[in-house]
């Protein structure tokens, strides 16, 4: 892999390798972009084939917080942290303290939090070493369980989404087919079942959909049948890629917003439902409500200054949809186009600040 070649490519700031023999510490921090402030992104546990592969995983995923967090309106930049290892059996005290020294030593560049293979104890114990880090327990101050925030954030992005494709942002009444009902997607029922949205659910888990189906009157279908359901809305909250070419043919729904990430297989798949007039409100600004909450921590946490900031991904996806027409792409590029025009106009303020500031020490 030609690291400073893909780098540059992708405008990446910094790579830091960190490494302690002791605790058996292999971590990799990407710090995407810091035009907007401070790089947050998680800290990913998981055992790579191969150095090479969490090197991209790394990369791949800080462009990816580079991007959420603009679009979230947040003043922070993109970056993640892979450890290399198994978090079943290869975590131990030292080192997430080694790495919480790690964080502390970029001197608040980068800012981690909880992600798959890390919990809050971990982040507990990188908390002994440095405040740059978000996601801890209740007791340090932190905003506690983000998945019914992230609920919430989806719920009223479902709205603005229902908006543009039935011109009202009602839900009463609304077939909404959920696939998956986990931490997050069972909130989001709660709140669409108040509203007296109908609801039809699929997962893996029988004790997930048994408790849909006992509390909201949600009708249960297979986990290969829900795609095809005769439904208004159809939100993914389990797994990635579903948007592809076997399930494309089957949507009856005219709106796609759900909480899972990474919702397109591929770009050609955000095309295809474009063209087929589909809505679709893109994952990573529907689904941002959980890192607009883990941010607030920065502030001192305020769960309404917190929740206030979450109603706003309603006014995000509306403009996504203003951009979309505007310029006659589908959303999942109008997405990215609302974090790149942020981040542009905010590096052009800063620039030209720059600017006169070197006027001013040259007397001019």
């Amino acid at each position: 892999m030609e690291i400073f070649k893909y780098m540059e490519t992708y405008d990446y700031e910094q790579l830091v390798f960190c490494q302690d023999k002791t605790s058996g510490l292999k971590a990799i921090i990407a710090i995407h972009d810091t035009t907007l402030g401070p790089a947050l992104g998680g800290t990913r546990m998981w055992n790579y084939a191969s150095e090479e592969e969490a090197i991209e995983d790394a990369l791949r995923l800080a462009k990816g917080m580079t991007y959420k967090n603009a679009a979230a309106g947040l003043n922070l930049g993109g970056g993640k942290t892979v450890i290399i290892g198994d978090p079943l059996k290869d975590k131990n005290e030292e080192m997430f303290r080694a790495f919480g020294r790690f964080i502390q030593g970029l001197n608040g560049r980068y800012i981690t939090a909880e992600d798959v293979g890390t919990t809050v104890a971990d982040m507990d114990l990188i908390h002994e070493e440095t405040n740059y880090v978000t996601g801890i327990s209740e007791a340090f101050g932190s905003s506690g369980n983000p998945s019914p925030v992230t609920a919430y954030g989806v719920y009223v992005g479902m709205k603005a989404a229902a908006k543009e494709a039935f011109g009202s942002d009602s839900l009463e009444g609304k077939t909404v087919a959920v696939q998956g009902v986990g931490n997050v997607a069972y909130t989001l029922c709660e709140f669409l079942h108040k509203e007296g949205a109908k609801l039809v659910v699929a997962d893996i888990n029988q004790k997930s959909v048994d408790r849909a189906v006992e509390a909201f009157g949600a009708v249960q279908v297979g986990v290969d049948e829900i795609y095809s359901q005769d439904v208004d809305i159809f939100a993914p909250c389990a797994l990635g890629a579903i948007v592809n070419d076997n399930t494309i043919p089957q949507f009856k729904a005219k709106v796609i917003a759900g909480s899972a990430n990474n919702q397109l297989k591929d770009t050609t798949h955000g095309d295809l439902i474009h063209e087929m007039g589909i809505v679709y409100a893109p994952d990573y600004v529907i689904n941002s409500g959980g890192v607009i909450n883990v941010a607030d921590e920065l502030y001192g946490y305020n769960h309404d200054r917190a929740m206030k900031r979450v109603a706003g991904i309603y006014d995000k996806i509306e403009r996504i949809f203003e951009i979309s027409k505007r310029d006659g792409i589908p959303t999942y590029v109008a997405a990215d186009r609302l974090a790149e025009e942020r981040i542009a106009r905010v590096s052009k303020s800063r620039s030209q600040f720059l600017q006169n500031g070197k006027h001013i020490l040259n007397g001019r």
